[in-house]
């Protein structure tokens, strides 16, 4: 028989009621209890430098809710988005992911693994399947789910077979990279034959993609790297390369239809010489700057001038769905595109992963294996 407890006491009542602790998002509840399993997952306390404030913990393992698919992770990788939720620059971004910690307290957006159960109303994968795909939403706040751990929940439209020649690496790397470039070269702006081309930032993530694609659409184009990294770029198909070292884009006698900077290391009235009347300018970088703003007002700079008609500028999106997975899982398994994985780190090392995107000379993409 269950107790019944007299909450009547004839001990007085306090006249000050005690003073509520006020919860930080790292100390939330991880939604766990006896009955479920756990798992190990890299755990975000507040924000700062990497190794400060990201620590692998044991968490109780998601469950999978009506089109979701639960995923047993096998490689993650470190995208722009993980770096700034943890480190919380530029500040003005914590608006919306958390004043004084992330609302999310779990990094890491893309997957690549095998699928461990599925929701309700699931009927295009099953337990067993190997897949990849993403939990990337346009926003920096994942929920209660992360991939840098090692099971993940996302939806069942941001999940596509993996291609069975393709490792889980090479699978987990080639999501928010691929996707970004994927939608700029073909969408955003659509690359065709005879177009020139200029990628800044041709050696990291996206631009190692953008070249491939843009190269796989009969584009010209030309890279912009690190003398280190030259010979990578020209491998990947550039026409030419420009090492920063050596040349500065300031120096370049030459005009581009399309101009993507992942660096945003010059300002607009620079890149506008680059391009022709008609031509395109896809800034996607925050930049290095300062720690309030960092590259947002160069961007806003860039935005005005497509308003006033001085340059046309062409946003730059991830979008990650059936569409862009199945062309990635195509252009992967056809060899036309490969992904460019640099470094690997076990999940105990995600920390020092994230540490190494932040230097900004990461080569392709950082890859964490589970």
């Amino acid at each position: 028989m269950t107790d019944i407890v007299d909450r009547t006491s004839s001990e007085p009542t306090p006249s000050t009621p005690p003073r509520r602790r006020i919860q930080r998002p790292w100390d939330w509840p991880s939604r766990s209890d006896e009955s479920r399993p756990t798992m190990r997952a890299v755990v975000q306390h507040g924000y700062g430098e990497p190794p400060d404030v990201l620590r692998v913990e044991r968490r109780a393992v998601p469950r999978p809710g009506p089109g979701e698919v639960l995923v047993r992770i096998r490689a993650t990788s470190v995208n722009t988005p993980d770096w700034i939720a943890t480190t919380g620059r530029p500040t003005i971004l914590r608006l919306k992911s958390g004043l004084i910690g992330p609302r999310s307290p779990i990094r890491g957006t893309d997957v690549a693994g095998v699928v461990a159960q599925v929701g309700e109303g699931v009927t295009d994968l099953a337990v067993g399947e190997e897949v990849f795909g993403s939990l990337w939403a346009d926003s920096l706040d994942t929920g209660d789910a992360g991939t840098f751990a090692e099971f993940t929940v996302t939806s069942a439209e941001k999940l596509w077979r993996k291609p069975p020649g393709v490792s889980f690496g090479a699978a987990a790397a080639s999501v928010m990279s691929g996707a970004t470039a994927l939608v700029a070269m073909t969408e955003t702006v659509p690359v065709g034959p005879g177009q020139r081309v200029l990628v800044n930032g041709a050696s990291g993530g996206v631009g190692t993609f953008a070249v491939q694609i843009a190269k796989h659409c009969g584009a010209i184009v030309t890279g912009v790297c690190s003398t280190a990294n030259v010979d990578l770029v020209r491998r990947l198909g550039a026409d030419e390369v420009v090492d920063y070292a050596r040349t500065d884009l300031t120096d370049l006698d030459a005009e581009f239809d399309v101009i993507l900077d992942n660096v945003l290391n010059h300002p607009m009235s620079v890149m506008r010489r680059l391009l022709p009347d008609d031509g395109v300018y896809l800034p996607n970088s925050i930049g290095r700057g300062g720690s309030f703003l960092a590259g947002l007002p160069r961007i806003g700079r860039a935005v005005l001038a497509n308003v006033f008609g001085r340059v046309r500028v062409g946003q730059v999106n991830c979008r990650i769905d059936h569409g862009t997975l199945a062309t990635l899982a195509e252009l992967l398994e056809s060899g036309d595109v490969e992904a460019i994985v640099g470094s690997m780190y076990p999940l105990d090392q995600a920390a020092d992963a994230v540490g190494h995107m932040l230097t900004r000379h990461a080569v392709g993409n950082i890859v964490i294996e589970v």
